[in-house]
């Protein structure tokens, strides 16, 4: 369970998964002394995604997503000038439900949210985790060269490909909020299919001129 405050990094096209592994430098001041407390206790920062519209109030406390994720700081390199190199690790979601002004940086009040126990979907995420895997790697390049550990846990690969794969800020953001394991992994394969169609289309429309 998180502490009921934290302090929240918000950023405008970074979206934390639990489980995953996020490297960060920190240069604005307000953000370097967010880092400097962290490491004096919990080590713990939220992630949140701003909402669209904060260009014009980003030195301010402009709105963000409800829902973000939070991390420990598993690794801290100190640079000049008081600028960190970090590494995060995500461990769990939260709700934003309020805010605390008392520092320059922000820290927000936030509850956890649990998501349904993954072992409660396991023989469903067989079959949706080899479409996942054949999405990314078609058949004969897989039996040749596995580019998808099979090793790897479910809840692990799911995540990490949301994080790590080229989509908009806004869908990490709506696979971050979907409720669990399977429903995050059918979002992430309706994703890819879509992807899939566009770039076909494109390819084909080029294909014409």
């Amino acid at each position: 369970m998180l502490p009921p405050t934290i302090p929240i990094f918000p950023l405008p096209n970074v979206v934390l998964f639990p489980n995953v592994f996020l490297p960060l430098h920190i240069f604005e001041p307000r953000y370097r002394q967010m880092v400097e407390d962290a490491l004096k206790g919990d080590r713990i920062i939220g992630m949140v995604l701003l909402r669209p519209g904060w260009e014009g109030n980003y030195e301010g406390r402009p709105p963000v997503y409800p829902v973000g994720c939070a991390g420990v700081i598993t690794h801290a390199e100190r640079l000049q000038e008081g600028r960190f190199n970090i590494v995060l690790r995500g461990m769990e979601k939260f709700r934003v439900t309020g805010e605390d002004h008392s520092r320059a940086y922000r820290i927000a009040e936030v509850e956890s949210i649990n998501e349904p126990p993954a072992e409660n979907c396991r023989a469903e995420m067989r079959g949706e985790r080899r479409r996942l895997e054949a999405l990314l790697v078609p058949q004969p390049e897989r039996q040749r060269d596995p580019k998808v550990p099979s090793s790897m846990p479910d809840e692990d690969l799911v995540n990490a490909l949301a994080q790590y794969l080229e989509f908009e800020p806004v869908e990490k953001q709506a696979l971050l909020e979907r409720d669990g394991l399977l429903d995050r992994c059918r979002s992430l394969i309706e994703l890819l299919e879509m992807k899939v169609i566009v770039s076909r289309h494109s390819w084909e429309r080029d294909g014409v001129h």
